[in-house]
């Protein structure tokens, strides 16, 4: 008898619930990342601060720092203290950060409370791709993993049309009172409705309240490889880790970082100084957020779109290809093209950033169930490596003598080295026989 039939009933749900409370998380998320990159040719521009490029970039990168430890304190936590918890400390604890950003008093006061957000932003991404691949079924795990991280992109688009409408008008620092919101607008309604991980649950032993959640938000706990009677003194909080160094999953463990790293370096430099880069390059300021609008607007639809297709025909092909895709468009950058051209390529080049968003995913469905969580803190903690780099990279670049072209040489070789990490991972039994599975639904659907 399933263990579903043995659930107390409770109303029924729909898991794209999960998914859109997730996709709110992000979408603050991503606000509050991007923020800092509308806010830097102000910044830059305020004489009272006489913040240099090189000191920018630094700056930006103290918010990435604080993600690296968020991200690796929650990849080793969310499997002992359950994802539900991890996103409403995390969630918290950034929001509280970025409204004492907003009364910063000088640049080292905002680099402070700007690494502090980022230790609880570090904590988001990983739970809310772990929580979303397990309410999602198989066939649709790519598609709502990237429909959950769009968010991001919604983010930074908000972040553009805010900075466009008020910094011409107020101080740069109200745009950091906006990433206060989620206190007030996302932790009253994830504490009252967003479930645990029913893999948590029943790996610490507590199978009834697993097989309610899986009844009502209607997903099956043997597809999804949790086992029900997995007793609770059998568990061991150390098997993630030790699965993840595994000889079957060894090199994959190695690479995942890698291409996370080339992956967020783009997405964190791209993202920092495309308003800057293009304001050295003739624009004024609107126009320059503008790109910034365009390039996270084509990471929406670029996802969403890519893994669509990673759903039918696997996630490794279509994420070497997005970095292709990206590095191609942003080396188009360097070239001097007519502004419509300019958007077209920066549309590109934000649908290729999504890359990162499909690397989360493959890392998602490469590893068991009971590793994902650990697994994806591991690869996403190790990437921040990339995306501290990033800023500062793009502020050395900015502050040096080459023109602004490097930057874009620069990120284009960072987004062909992710294409080949991505395609040197191997595939392990277990993804051969979820591919042979896919194929074979398809091939019985044709």
């Amino acid at each position: 008898m399933p263990a579903n039939s043995l659930a107390p009933e409770l109303p029924r749900r729909s898991p794209s619930f999960v998914v859109l409370i997730c996709f709110v998380t992000i979408v603050f998320d991503g606000y509050d990342l991007v923020v800092y990159g509308s806010t830097i040719p102000s910044i830059l521009e305020y004489q009272e601060w006489g913040v240099t490029p090189e000191e920018a970039g630094a700056i930006g990168s103290y918010a990435l720092v604080g993600m690296l430890i968020g991200a690796l304190s929650a990849g080793a936590l969310t499997d002992i203290i359950g994802r539900r918890k991890i996103i409403l400390v995390s969630v918290t604890w950034f929001s509280l950060a970025m409204g004492l950003s907003a009364l910063s008093s000088s640049p080292e006061m905002l680099g402070i409370v700007r690494f502090l957000a980022g230790v609880g932003l570090g904590g988001v991404v990983p739970t809310a791709i772990a929580l979303t691949v397990e309410y999602s079924p198989k066939s649709r795990r790519q598609l709502n993993n990237a429909l959950m991280y769009s968010g991001y992109f919604v983010g930074g688009i908000l972040t553009a049309l805010a900075g466009l409408v008020l910094l011409p008008h107020v101080d740069f620092r109200v745009m950091y009172a906006i990433g206060a919101l989620p206190l007030i607008l996302v932790v009253p309604v994830a504490w009252r409705y967003l479930p645990e991980s029913p893999a948590f649950l029943v790996a610490k032993g507590r199978h009834a309240e697993a097989a309610a959640l899986a009844s009502q938000y209607g997903i099956d706990l043997n597809e999804n490889g949790q086992s029900a009677r997995s007793a609770p003194d059998e568990v061991d909080r150390l098997a993630g880790i030790r699965t993840l160094f595994s000889r079957p999953y060894l090199a994959a463990t190695l690479l995942f970082p890698l291409a996370s790293f080339c992956g967020l370096l783009l997405v964190y430099g791209l993202n920092t100084w495309l308003p800057s880069i293009m304001s050295s390059a003739g624009f004024e300021l609107g126009r320059s957020l503008a790109f910034l609008l365009v390039l996270n607007a084509g990471g929406i639809i670029g996802t969403i779109f890519a893994s669509r297709i990673a759903d039918r025909i696997g996630v490794k092909p279509v994420a070497v290809g997005a970095f292709l895709s990206a590095a191609a468009a942003i080396l188009l950058l360097s070239v001097n093209l007519t502004l419509a051209l300019l958007l077209l390529c920066v549309a590109i080049a934000g649908a290729g950033t999504g890359s990162q968003i499909l690397v989360n995913g493959y890392v998602a469905v490469h590893y068991p169930d009971a590793s994902r969580a650990t697994a994806l803190g591991w690869s996403l903690g190790i990437g921040r490596v990339g995306a501290i780099l990033g800023p500062i990279l793009g502020g050395l670049v900015a502050g040096s003598a080459l023109g602004f072209q490097w930057n874009f040489y620069m990120f284009a070789a960072f987004a062909a080295a992710g294409a080949i990490l991505i395609s040197a991972v191997p595939r392990t039994r277990a993804s051969r026989g979820r591919r042979g599975d896919q194929v074979g639904r398809l091939e019985r659907a044709s």
